[in-house]
């Protein structure tokens, strides 16, 4: 799923420093190309010079002249180790399940390659220059849902991309045709690998399923809590709610970021609101409206320092060089546990919660657009005859459905841990599993938010002739556009595709646009 849009980027210069996130997305979204800069080139060519020393060593060195994990005792004579590091991948790509999404392998192939080019794994420059050219051809490997308990690196699905860089496996093609790896690789003119000491290891030990995944959610979510705000905005009108709650004043009295962003977003959408005057007989002020509409910023915008955490633990692991073992700066190869994926579970998980939260604060918004009990005169279910019309009835159910699967994602998946390599990883992260996970819970709040929208752009019809603010004006047009018009009369048409259209728009980034398009640009 690509949530939002942005500016074209033609290409990513990879190198021995970090990649940001929004060129991680470049790269795994928008088919940005990667070429890698002669500085990384240098520091690859030093530190395999390194490796190959250490290959003529009389004294074992692990990863290079013997086994792997529960093996690494056993050491290997030099002419049987090409065919250690290919045994190694062949073995490691295990994987089972459904496919994995394209954006995720490009997203795994790119911050593999970054690590790569840091000139800490003691790979060849040419073998890294593979996996540029395999993201530059559009080559896209076929990796499965199950193989990586996040933890000695995101292991079957990282040897899923080197087989293809061996030459076997499967891949897709720039055309989106399932070839084998070598007519892949042979179509777009790309010599295989022939793998040397260490460089299997290399390309499998590492977290970059579950940091790109990371990336992928940070951004999402970062659109769709501006968008939630829109939606809570609307929901606010529609039910003639009190917008003073969402002063700056009071908000202040509480300074968390996040918060004083998301009240700020609201009040703005609410500006020059004729519903919301319509809630204010004369000089009387309802005093307090429910939870799911006052207390908005609070839980909006805990999501939303949740969201930046996890981006300060991105930026943090972008600028790493996960190997093991690794070549250091002056020159030693060291064995070390870097590429245990807790840091990265721990914030996967936590991302899971606020989603289904934010969900959650949604759903029970448009459950009460439904109930004429708290409506404030709205007729039941929104419907246009309630009785004979059932309205939106059911939209709510979808919703309700939808979060209480975002609520049961929610539960921890670093929690857990199996042990695995004769119990030579005896505790792992289970890190991907946490990612895949919150991958499902996105898309679902993105619906949430939809069904919410088309409850609040019915209120608008039946509140009329009192009109909505400029900002809650131009969405309302999107959610109609999207969502297609309403029966004769608001009577009952398909629902369905009106909350896919309506997501659509969300995940496109429109309905933003057309908010930022009456009020400037939101938090």
């Amino acid at each position: 799923m690509s949530i939002g849009q942005s500016q074209q980027q033609a290409s990513v210069s990879v190198g021995i420093g970090a990649l940001s996130v929004e060129e991680v997305i470049a790269v795994a979204r928008r088919n940005a190309k990667v070429v890698i800069d002669k500085q990384s080139q240098r520091e690859m060519a030093l530190s395999r010079a390194i490796i190959e020393d250490l290959a003529g060593d009389t004294v074992p060195h692990y990863g290079i002249s013997t086994g792997f994990g529960a093996l690494a005792s056993t050491s290997i004579p030099r002419e049987q180790r090409s065919q250690l590091q290919k045994s190694l991948i062949r073995s490691h790509a295990a994987g089972a399940g459904p496919e994995v999404e394209r954006e995720v392998v490009r997203a795994l192939l790119a911050l593999r390659l970054s690590t790569l080019c840091t000139g800490r794994t003691g790979v060849r420059p040419e073998t890294a220059q593979v996996y540029a050219d395999m993201l530059n051809a559009g080559i896209t490997p076929v990796v499965y849902e199950y193989g990586s308990l996040g933890c000695s690196g995101d292991l079957a699905p990282l040897a899923a991309c080197a087989l293809v860089a061996m030459g076997e496996g499967e891949a897709y093609d720039a055309s989106g045709r399932k070839v084998s790896g070598g007519k892949a690789l042979a179509d777009a003119g790309i010599t295989p690998v022939d793998f040397k000491e260490k460089e299997g290891l290399a390309l499998v030990n590492g977290t970059d399923g579950m940091l790109g995944m990371l990336c992928m959610a940070i951004t999402d979510l970062r659109l769709l809590l501006k968008t939630a705000d829109i939606a809570a905005a609307m929901s606010v009108e529609g039910m003639l709610g009190n917008d003073r709650v969402f002063a700056a004043d009071l908000q202040a009295l509480r300074p968390h970021q996040g918060q004083a962003d998301s009240a700020a977003n609201i009040a703005a959408m609410l500006r020059g609101s004729g519903l919301i005057e319509a809630g204010r007989p004369g000089a009387t002020v309802r005093v307090q409206d429910a939870y799911s509409l006052r207390c908005t910023p609070q839980v909006h915008g805990a999501a939303r320092d949740t969201v930046e955490y996890a981006a300060s633990v991105a930026n943090i692991e972008l600028g790493s060089a996960i190997d093991n073992p690794c070549v250091t700066l002056d020159g030693r190869v060291e064995s070390n546990g870097n590429f245990h994926g807790a840091t990265l579970a721990y914030v996967l998980d936590f991302l899971a919660i606020p989603t289904a939260d934010a969900a959650s604060i949604s759903e029970r918004r448009t459950d009460r657009f439904l109930d004429t009990s708290r409506n404030r005169g709205l007729p039941a279910f929104l419907a246009g005859d309630p009785g004979v019309d059932s309205g939106l009835m059911i939209a709510q159910y979808t919703a309700a459905g939808m979060v209480s699967e975002m609520k049961r994602n929610a539960v921890p998946a670093s929690v857990d841990s199996i042990p695995s390599s004769a119990m030579q990883e005896d505790h792992v992260s289970m890190g991907w599993a946490a990612a895949r996970k919150l991958r499902r819970s996105i898309p679902a709040f993105a619906r949430v938010l939809a069904i919410e929208l088309i409850c609040s752009a019915r209120s608008y019809d039946f509140r009329k002739p009192y009109q909505p603010g400029a900002a809650g004006a131009a969405v309302y047009q999107v959610v109609r556009e999207s969502a297609g018009e309403v029966g004769p009369e608001m009577r009952d048409i398909w629902t369905t595709p009106q909350i896919e259209g309506v997501a659509a728009s969300i995940i496109s980034g429109e309905v933003l646009a057309a908010a930022q398009s009456a009020v400037g640009m939101l938090r």
